[in-house]
């Protein structure tokens, strides 16, 4: 057997390689041998993963400095990832995509479930956002930038370096212009008949939120006619599908003005200027504050952030799931509707869907569940890891 050029690192002898065979893509540092020669390694290097007894288990990018110290990038036979290997699997990921959209406005790939451990790329049209939460992806992202290019024909491409992922790997927060010119102001992006403003180089996250594709959709049929609430609404998300489904009104609250600066020159492009009305604020206060009026609507959703971005942070989380779902019930008319959203990678549906049960009640409201929503398909599950299936909404009838 020929020997291969790369570091090893091993699992200790108490650590089962089953997982890794059947398709678990993290490695965690507790479960391997963490020698002198382990700990010396740059973070990103590329290794090979074998079990106790030396048997190769897979090629995996290691991070000494991170929790999870490897991850899984192909089978034990692979090579190191070059600008070919990254052609292949973008190529791979661009097939499903372009059979899902007309039009070249979606996430391209995600993460683990694209075979690109820690990697997000949202795209938007000839532009493209990278975020390479891993070090094994910011040791390699000029060889990634380079096949986007090839692969895509994207003639801008932009790091961003917000996410939680890179601090947790030890790596920087500086945002970069890898290719082309930085956009000079928000794209407008075209979903569900609505028109959405992406800033790329200063909103949250990538700028716009596709996951929530197929459940903005959802809503929008259920808020033809209707008077909306989209409360943490970001840049109008579902308050501008439903005012493209043929809403009468759309009102949208969040903490953030340049988000509902943004919100507005959407519905100002569709026409729909005069039926939006924003409220800079805290959604918590506001939503009280709105519960000692006799303001009720057809429609509310509620889309917040995280609020349980780890397991540590589960039961406060769940705690403020049910403060939402208590506090936004009353505010939805006899036979209304109301949707409720999370994003929270350590709240899995079962524990969600009971916190806002738990809420509906305790607002002396009774509920049909009607439909459960996830992420669209530019989003894909990896069944071996949970955490990819991270969004759900609950579309309730009060």
């Amino acid at each position: 057997m020929t020997l291969s050029p790369l570091p090893i690192i091993r699992l200790l002898p108490k650590t089962k390689p089953q997982a890794i065979r059947r398709g678990y893509p993290w490695v965690y540092a507790n479960e391997v041998v963490t020698d002198r020669r382990t700990r010396a390694l740059e973070p990103g290097t590329i290794a090979v993963l074998e079990d106790a007894e030396r048997t190769p288990l897979a090629l995996v990018g290691v991070n000494p400095n991170s929790k999870i110290i490897g991850r899984v990038l192909d089978g034990p036979e692979g090579t190191a990832p070059d600008q070919a290997w990254f052609e292949a699997r973008l190529s791979k990921a661009l097939s499903l995509r372009e059979r899902m959209f007309p039009t070249p406005f979606y996430r391209l790939i995600h993460a683990e479930a694209d075979g690109l451990p820690g990697v997000i790329i949202d795209r938007f049209g000839d532009t493209a956002v990278v975020q390479p939460n891993a070090a094994w992806a910011d040791l390699l992202l000029p060889q990634l930038t380079a096949a986007l290019a090839k692969v895509t024909g994207v003639t801008t491409i932009l790091k961003n370096a917000g996410g939680r992922g890179r601090s947790l790997e030890g790596l920087d927060d500086v945002d970069a212009v890898l290719l082309g010119d930085a956009p000079t102001g928000p794209i407008s992006v075209e979903m569900n008949g609505a028109t959405y403003m992406a800033d790329l180089l200063g909103g949250q996250k990538t700028g716009l939120f596709f996951d929530q594709r197929p459940n903005h959709a959802f809503a929008a049929r259920l808020g033809a006619g209707a008077r909306v609430l989209d409360v943490f609404s970001h840049v109008g998300g579902f308050g501008l599908a439903a005012l493209a489904g043929g809403a009468v009104s759309a009102h949208c609250i969040d903490g953030s003005d340049p988000a509902l600066a943004l919100a507005s020159e959407g519905a100002r492009q569709m026409g729909a200027v005069d039926k939006l009305t924003v409220t800079k604020g805290d959604a918590f206060d506001v939503l009280t504050t709105l519960g000692t009026t006799d303001d009720r609507f057809e429609l509310v959703v509620c889309d917040p952030p995280a609020f349980a971005p780890s397991n540590k942070a589960r039961e406060a989380g769940l705690r403020a799931y049910e403060r939402v779902a208590r506090l936004s019930a009353p505010l939805v008319s006899e036979d209304g509707y109301l949707v409720l959203c999370s994003c929270s990678h350590a709240v899995d549906m079962t524990a969600f869907t009971g916190a806002c049960l738990r809420g509906i009640g305790r607002a002396g409201r009774r509920a049909q569940l009607i439909h459960t929503g996830q992420a669209g398909p530019d989003h894909p599950l990896m069944p071996q890891l949970a955490e990819s299936g991270y969004l759900k909404a609950l579309f309730f009838r009060l």
